[in-house]
């Protein structure tokens, strides 16, 4: 598999959503093959490095492509061939669908995410105070 998409509607308001997606230490709640994530700064801009790990793997490296709040995110591996987009649309006040998309440039995917991954994402958000 060379990309994958998935989109899924959360019962947030896209800030919220936004939000939760983009902050490292809340990946490990929704990804459960990452344990950890750090960031060089929060929020991110352009060029922000992102690393994570899982539990007995070395860190993988990222870099901030695309960044527009509530809109976009995108990283992109440090070699620039694994690619990752987010993007964000607002449906109503309460309301976000989201759009889960990855490619490789070149090769296949090693891991493509599931739609249990987002389902995951959703109750967690969902179900948070």
């Amino acid at each position: 598999m060379k990309y994958n998409k998935i989109t899924i509607i959360i019962n947030k308001p896209v800030e919220k959503v936004f939000k939760f997606t983009t902050s490292p230490q809340h990946t490990h709640l929704w990804i459960p093959s990452i344990i950890e994530e750090l960031s060089e700064e929060y929020p991110p801009k352009i060029n922000t490095r992102y690393k994570n790990r899982g539990g007995n793997s070395d860190w993988d490296f990222y870099r901030v492509m695309e960044f527009e709040k509530n809109k976009v995110f995108t990283l992109t591996d440090l070699d620039g061939n694994y690619h990752v987009k987010y993007t964000y649309r607002k449906i109503d006040n309460n309301k976000t669908e989201m759009e889960y998309f990855e490619w490789m440039k070149s090769g296949e995917l090693s891991k493509p995410f599931t739609k249990s991954v987002l389902l995951k994402l959703r109750s967690v958000m969902e179900n948070e105070n």
